[in-house]
């Protein structure tokens, strides 16, 4: 497959229907992606990117959500830049294109003199980890996350 040519850059406005695609490719269950968006485009915060890989021509690669937490595993003192979503569309992965989102959400946390920079992945997710660790990531912990009812 040839490279696609492509730039990264902060979402706008325009990318909110592309943007809600990514999203729901990664998150399929999640049904407040759409009011989520509006509400990133109208008032982006302080303490929060999402930045886009857009295709010179139409439409989005992939994007990745950053933020800011106070604590993750393996890491120092907060605030630490966190990687809340990271995704680039099937036929696109091995181009380039999550290493450059990676990159420019770095960018964004030394921006914000932060050293650290964490991320998740399921453990069933071989891909995501997979690519973590291609990009230097160092797996600190797996965990097993429980629920009941209350009622």
């Amino acid at each position: 497959m040839s490279k696609v040519p492509f730039e990264i850059r902060p979402a706008v406005s325009s990318d909110a229907e592309e943007l809600l695609r990514l999203r729901h490719a990664l998150w399929p269950d999640d049904m407040d992606a759409a009011q989520e968006i509006a509400a990133y485009l109208a008032s982006p915060p302080e303490n929060a990117i999402v930045l886009v890989a857009a295709k010179l021509g139409a439409g989005l690669a992939g994007f990745i959500e950053m933020g800011l937490r106070g604590y993750a595993e393996g890491c120092g003192p907060g605030p630490i830049a966190y990687i809340e979503g990271w995704y680039v569309d099937a036929d696109l992965r091995g181009l380039g294109v999550g290493l450059a989102l990676v990159r420019a959400g770095e960018d964004w946390a030394k921006a914000r003199g932060l050293s650290e920079i964490a991320s998740d992945a399921l453990i069933t997710n071989e891909g995501s980890i997979a690519a973590h660790r291609a990009l230097g990531f160092t797996e600190v912990e797996r965990i097993v996350c429980f629920w009941r009812s209350l009622s």
